[in-house]
């Protein structure tokens, strides 16, 4: 074991994981084929031993790579491309360059990547990651900004305001004339702030007077699972109002309601990205300001990386609108 961990090397991981040093770089690098047992080894190792590639190496040097690195879930939901393309545009104004990687529902993949951009002496990291008890992230010497997850203490969090834009969603149905109100959630297995969207709903509910209506989507399911989980729930429970926790979903519900005679089914979403405004007009939205969050991250992160006496807040929450 090392006497002090800050100073282990590339040799002292491959003495712990039983490999040799170029299969170490292999892993840290993620080249060639190698197997996941010896991936893991590897990680388990330099998880042990605090080891951070290079970055003795870049402090001694006092340089900084202009790198920062992305951990988002998939790129391929508007949301997140959005706010992406947003980060990534700021980052590159103030000088910096983006390294994306996605990590959707796969710890395994998040640490290697989370290994690689600490390899690739990235400055900063801006993550979002979905994936509970990502150790790597309690790192003390590594500028991180979370958005929307709760990762370790000490990492702010940069968030829209889900508590009010739940209420906000709900208080709108309401006034629209529906008394049975549902919300249609994904369950999720980290500590969020999206959990308050949930919350906001049933604080109105309560307000109202009203039975709530909770319908969360099945873990990890694809398209076809929520259509099929939705669909029983719309016919089973007949609401007149259904608030999403996301504008994909409320996507889902609104093409789903005339088929189940729900013709006169009020639905709001959250997100409220371009991309949705512009091919479902109609849908009515708890906007987020994407923009806003963007830069608000990429401007505490940097702050971070230049000033090692600043101390972020905890949570920084940004106001949403509703798109009626």
């Amino acid at each position: 074991m090392q006497s002090c961990k800050s100073m282990a090397t590339l040799n002292d991981v491959a003495k712990i994981a039983g490999v040799t040093p170029t299969t170490v770089s292999r892993v840290i690098n993620m080249r060639g084929s190698l197997s996941q047992k010896t991936i893991e080894r590897v990680h388990a190792a330099m998880r042990e031993l605090n080891y951070q590639p290079n970055a003795m190496a870049r402090s001694l040097q006092g340089k900084k790579s202009q790198l920062i690195g992305l951990i988002f879930p998939s790129v391929a939901y508007p949301f997140y491309g959005e706010i992406i393309h947003a980060i990534e545009s700021k980052l590159f104004e103030q000088g910096y360059k983006a390294i994306l990687c996605d990590s959707e529902n796969d710890p395994i993949k998040e640490r290697a990547y989370l290994t690689m951009l600490m390899a690739n002496q990235v400055d900063g990291i801006i993550t979002s990651s979905h994936n509970k008890e990502i150790h790597e992230y309690e790192n003390d010497n590594l500028a991180i900004v979370a958005f929307d997850r709760y990762l370790a203490d000490g990492i702010p969090i940069v968030s829209s305001d889900n508590l009010a834009g739940g209420k906000l969603a709900t208080d709108y149905l309401y006034e629209q004339g529906c008394r049975k109100i549902a919300i249609v959630a994904g369950v999720s297995d980290t500590i969020s702030p999206t959990e308050n969207r949930r919350l906001g709903y049933q604080t109105m509910i309560a307000e109202r007077h009203l039975t709530p209506l909770i319908h969360y989507l099945p873990r990890e399911s694809n398209l076809n699972q929520k259509r099929q989980s939705i669909h029983q729930f719309l016919v089973e429970q007949q609401p007149d109002g259904v608030f999403c926790t996301d504008d994909l979903t409320a996507v889902i519900v609104q093409n789903l309601a005339t088929t189940v005679h729900l013709d006169n089914l009020k639905v709001v979403g959250y997100d409220g990205t371009q991309v949705i405004q512009s091919f479902m007009p109609s849908l009515s939205t708890i906007v987020q300001p994407i923009d806003d969050l963007a830069e608000l991250m990429v401007k505490i992160l940097i702050q971070k990386i230049e000033d090692e006496q600043f101390t972020p807040q905890a949570n920084y929450v940004l106001p949403v609108t509703l798109k009626k």
